[in-house]
């Protein structure tokens, strides 16, 4: 049983009490994974699009995607606590959202691995579990240096470059300070996306993919779909030009798995090394 009311504190140093966690709506899919995790799903009554996992998550009311939230969807489920990490907003929904007597704790982001289970501590110790918490982060931590241990064992180095499609209208290449590069150097292969000097995320060029020269192109399914499947990736301008356009080397997974840094990133991390690496097969 959660062990009721908890103190925090949020991201900007403010004082949150939860008291009450029979109606949750968390903000980020990472948060609802956790919570579902922790065994506390039965108190969830809304998430936002990015919440794919678990299945019975996606049958939720939405309160639409977590950056472009509305205040009116939010409070018209009635919840007691509303719970997500900063990239979730905007800020003014948020204060709206506390303004009509909500409680709202948001935490901090970082797009790093280590994260991992600092954030599942928090999320627990917020929720009233923190013992539950603490045998979820470690078992997260010990999936998690079970991949690096096998990615230490890998004799290829690949170069690999994440691209973010959605259409015509969105078409990025990831470099530095990014999940993808995260994962990507975790996995022991090298980010050809910040190793040409990306930070971030710049549009997709001919000369950028040409100048990046990957051997593998890591993508998120949805991206991979919307892109026209692994014909429709090779014809991006610039792709037939690299070693993995020339070979056919697209790898994707689904985008809660591989970039949600939530209790199944070790395992996410273990695909993608094997996928990175044949040789560890």
């Amino acid at each position: 049983m959660p062990k009721l009311p908890v103190t925090v504190t949020d991201k900007d140093g403010r004082s949150v009490t939860v008291s009450d966690i029979s109606r949750i709506i968390p903000l980020n899919g990472e948060i609802t994974e956790i919570i579902y995790a922790l065994g506390l799903g039965q108190h969830v009554v809304g998430v936002d699009i990015s919440s794919t996992y678990p299945p019975e998550a996606r049958r939720l009311p939405s309160i639409g995607y977590q950056r472009t939230l509305a205040a009116e969807g939010i409070l018209a489920l009635k919840p007691t606590l509303v719970i997500g990490n900063e990239n979730a907003g905007p800020p003014s929904v948020l204060e709206q959202i506390r303004t009509a007597g909500v409680t709202v704790y948001i935490m901090k982001y970082s797009p790093t691995i280590e994260s991992v289970p600092v954030k599942i501590r928090e999320v627990a110790t917020a929720l009233g579990v923190p013992e539950h918490g603490e045998e979820l982060a470690r078992t997260a931590q010990a999936e998690i240096d079970a991949a690096r241990a096998l990615a230490a064992r890998a004799t290829t180095k690949p170069r690999v470059a994440f691209l973010n499609v959605r259409g015509a209208g969105t078409q990025q290449i990831w470099g530095k300070g990014t999940v993808a590069n995260a994962m990507i150097t975790a996995a022991g292969a090298i980010d050809a996306g910040a190793e040409a000097g990306i930070t971030g995320s710049k549009p997709i060029t001919a000369e950028a993919l040409v100048t990046a020269q990957p051997d593998v192109i890591l993508m998120l399914t949805a991206s991979f779909e919307s892109a026209g499947g692994l014909d429709g990736v090779l014809a991006i301008p610039g792709i037939a030009q690299t070693p993995a356009g020339r070979n056919r080397r697209v790898v994707h997974f689904e985008d809660q798995y591989l970039f949600g840094l939530g209790p199944r990133t070790g395992r996410a991390l273990m695909d993608l090394i094997r996928a990175l690496h044949p040789e560890l097969q």
